[in-house]
């Protein structure tokens, strides 16, 4: 990419160097990213000598967009402050909303409990132990009225994080949105809806993969003509990585499942350029700071160079990868908690460099319990620090023509497509998923890495280095009351015994229709929402055509 290492001074001067390297002691450690990757003790123009600048790197809001999917960067508009929040009963999360809000943030983000997640209203046997325990709790409409009570959603963007049931809460989310007196398409925000990755990391599955794509596609035909502001998935990395994949992993797996909802839009009769602009994804920001400043410059170089040559999309904004990040949840500790703050400071920084659209910042707390009111303040402090204190928003991809940066960006790349094609040849991502292909690949990993922290070969301070004998925590921990499945248990009793059953039985018989007919489900799904038909009614309904997915064991 540069001239200066044809001149014979630069020949001599590398020369030098090399000797003098060759020669030199270093300390014992790995000289490995997070990750395993080795890399080089410097970088040169020699490391990127085949990169062509104007077709691989480019200009900020140039093809491929390397640099970036805008001209001006933050100088435009910063990027969206939005903390992970749910807790308790939907009156808990209301205020912590308003909590968050009045101090600054600039987008909500539902965190919703495990019943919920798994499509299980509050009073089902298996709910028992779980309600309102690591998200909020939502069995029907009358759950999210209470939750965006006083909370205007023409005027706020809303991330909901939820994939088996996202249909359903979408449902219920155009529902409140409809007693505000908010049209459809005034509402703007995300939600999650990315069930390849349940099936790969998370596992919080209802129905098998092929139902389920069936599902999402009819949300991209809705969405495109109802919510036209509203990401209708958020394809998600964050996952794959918490569950131990390496950062090329995680980039190479998050987009192969990114394309597979392309290729099934595609096969439902959509146009590429109806629904492919409102596809958003979610990375996971970890610790070695300039692998993940690369991963997210190769995933936004790799999504445009195939949306544009392999999908044929024309539209420009089909070609551009946006995308919300979220610090590391796995690198927090329980030893010295403070230190997560340090922690979650370095990779925040490393999702700005990189041109993230919207970011979470963990809290130091997390890993004991769910946020305090304190700690979820300083952690969104952490980002209007970074926005407001330290300059970096002045320029767009300050990191933009490092050697470095820039031959990472190539090995992750390369290293991604080598991915695809295995992929390929286990006949594409539900195959591979059904083959544990994506499940093997994630646990060697995790082991790999967990064996370098055993061994020491990895440092983590506070637990296998520069620990404090006889440690003791003083920082408040959120506690979740009992009182609140009880709560929650009680409102959808009270429920069933006050709406029209007969109203909720017809309800239910047209989802069970669109689902066996091949109709779209979301008008059904929203029409059953307003009659208060709950989540977990919802969800039956269509496990009767549908059936439940079984994971075949992977060794």
């Amino acid at each position: 990419m540069s001239s200066t290492s044809d001149t014979p001074a630069y020949e001599k001067a590398r020369k030098r160097y090399q000797e003098t390297v060759a020669a030199a002691k270093v300390r014992p450690a790995s000289f490995t990213t997070v990750s395993g990757a080795p890399v080089n003790v410097t970088y040169s123009p020699d490391d990127i000598a085949e990169t062509d600048y104007l077709s691989e790197i480019g200009f900020p809001g140039d093809f491929p967009y390397t640099r970036g999917i805008h001209q001006t960067g933050y100088r435009g508009k910063l990027w969206t402050m939005r903390q992970f929040a749910g807790f308790g009963t939907p009156e808990d999360t209301n205020q912590r909303f308003k909590y968050l809000l009045e101090h600054g943030q600039t987008g909500l983000s539902t965190a919703f409990d495990l019943p919920t997640l798994m499509g299980r209203d509050a009073d089902d046997p298996l709910s028992e132990g779980e309600v309102g325990i690591c998200g909020v709790s939502v069995s029907s409409l009358a759950d999210m009225e209470i939750l965006f009570k006083g909370i205007p959603l023409d005027q706020v963007t809303t991330s909901m994080t939820i994939n088996a049931p996202a249909a359903m809460i979408l449902a219920m989310y155009i529902a409140v949105a409809e007693k505000q007196k908010v049209s459809s398409d005034k509402l703007r925000g995300t939600i999650q809806n990315d069930i390849l990755k349940e099936y790969i990391a998370q596992k919080e599955w209802i129905y098998p993969p092929t139902p389920s794509m069936r599902i999402i596609t009819d949300m991209f035909r809705y969405c495109s003509k109802e919510l036209p502001s509203f990401n209708p998935i958020s394809v998600s990395g964050y996952h794959i990585r918490e569950a131990g994949s390496t950062s090329v992993q995680e980039l190479a797996f998050t987009l192969a499942d990114g394309f597979a909802y392309i290729e099934a839009g595609i096969a439902a009769g959509l146009d590429v350029d109806e629904f492919a602009p409102r596809i958003s994804f979610f990375f996971n920001s970890h610790l070695d700071f300039f692998e993940e400043v690369a991963k997210f410059r190769a995933a936004r170089r790799i999504y445009a160079k195939r949306m544009r040559g392999k999908y044929g999309a024309k539209n420009p904004r089909s070609w551009t990868l946006r995308f919300h990040t979220q610090t590391a949840g796995c690198t927090l500790t329980a030893q010295q908690p403070e230190n997560n703050i340090v922690r979650t400071a370095l990779q925040a920084l490393a999702g700005v460099l990189g041109g993230t659209q919207s970011l979470h910042t963990n809290s130091m707390d997390e890993t004991l319990a769910l946020p305090s009111d304190k700690a979820v303040k300083i952690a969104l402090r952490t980002q209007q620090i970074i926005a407001d204190e330290t300059g970096v928003a002045n320029v767009v991809d300050p990191l933009g023509g490092s050697h470095f940066v820039e031959a990472m960006t190539d090995r992750m790349e390369q290293e991604a497509e080598r991915y695809f094609e295995r992929i390929d040849m286990l006949g594409g991502v539900i195959p591979a998923i059904e083959q544990g292909f994506f499940q093997r690949e994630i646990a060697e990993a995790a082991y790999r890495y967990q064996r370098e922290l055993d061994t020491g070969v990895k440092t983590i301070v506070g637990v296998n280095q520069y620990v404090e004998e006889n440690e003791t925590v003083d920082i408040p921990i959120l506690a979740i009351s009992p009182e609140v499945e009880r709560v929650q248990r009680k409102r959808v009793a009270e429920l069933r015994q006050s709406r029209p059953q007969q109203e909720v039985n017809d309800a239910i018989a047209r989802l069970k229709a669109a689902a066996t007919d091949g109709s779209n489900l979301m008008p059904p799904l929203l029409d059953a929402a307003r009659r208060y038909v709950t989540l977990g009614e919802m969800c039956s309904a269509l496990v009767e055509h549908f059936g439940v997915y079984e994971e075949q064991a992977v060794f």
